[in-house]
């Protein structure tokens, strides 16, 4: 499903991710931080090419996951299209470094690890704004602490970076060797700790003030 803003002012920007808590949480600090920033959605990327011919845009904002192994060939097919479209990819920390120059070759204008503080996806997005509207765009949002309320255990922080990859309680038990009902109780933990109502505003306080990397 692709989304366009209804009216588009100043910088825009595409994000092609799949529909998980670890988006909604990226979009939220964008809008957090750049509140002016008209961004799109989509969850098809098949979409990409199209839609880049349709409008260039101040920043295309790539998750690897979603287009898999034609990641490759969607940069160049992009690069073909806007040969100055600012690209960011959003990579797991797990990539080879092979790839990543082979992702850098073929268009992507930086690389991002899908755990990285929130700190650091706002430099990368800023700079990259920065290089494609002459330096106009500018964050506005208040500095991060990047600690949660309580201190989480080890084994809550590895249940938290699951959930944000949008594993249910049955993979994350078998991924951690865990009962479902321990996994549960991880989680109700989390909730108290950050003083979370759902599990919705759970994720999205861990991506914005970094808390993912936290143990």
């Amino acid at each position: 499903m692709f989304t366009s803003p209804t009216s588009v002012c100043g910088d825009a920007v595409l994000i092609a991710a799949p529909p998980s808590l670890h988006r909604q949480g990226l979009l939220t600090t964008l809008r957090d931080t750049w509140p002016s920033l008209a961004l799109s959605v989509t969850a098809d990327a098949a979409q990409l090419p199209s839609l880049v011919r349709q409008q260039a845009y101040s920043l295309l904002v790539i998750d690897s996951v979603l287009s898999g192994p034609t990641l490759l060939n969607l940069l160049h097919q992009l690069r073909s299209i806007r040969s100055c479209q600012p690209v960011l990819v959003l990579v797991s920390h797990r990539l080879a470094p092979a790839l990543r120059q082979h992702l850098l070759r073929a268009g992507a204008n930086a690389l991002l690890s899908c755990q990285v503080a929130p700190a650091a996806v706002v430099a990368a997005v800023s700079s990259l704004l920065n290089g494609s509207t002459g330096g106009k765009a500018s964050s506005t949002s208040a500095p991060r602490h990047f600690q949660p309320p309580t201190p989480f255990s080890q084994r809550e922080a590895e249940v938290l970076r699951l959930v944000i990859d949008d594993y249910c309680n049955r993979e994350i038990a078998d991924r951690l060797c865990l009962s479902v009902r321990t996994v549960e109780s991880h989680r109700r933990a989390l909730l108290q700790k950050t003083g979370a109502k759902t599990l919705v505003g759970l994720v999205v306080q861990a991506v914005r003030e970094g808390w993912v990397g936290v143990a």
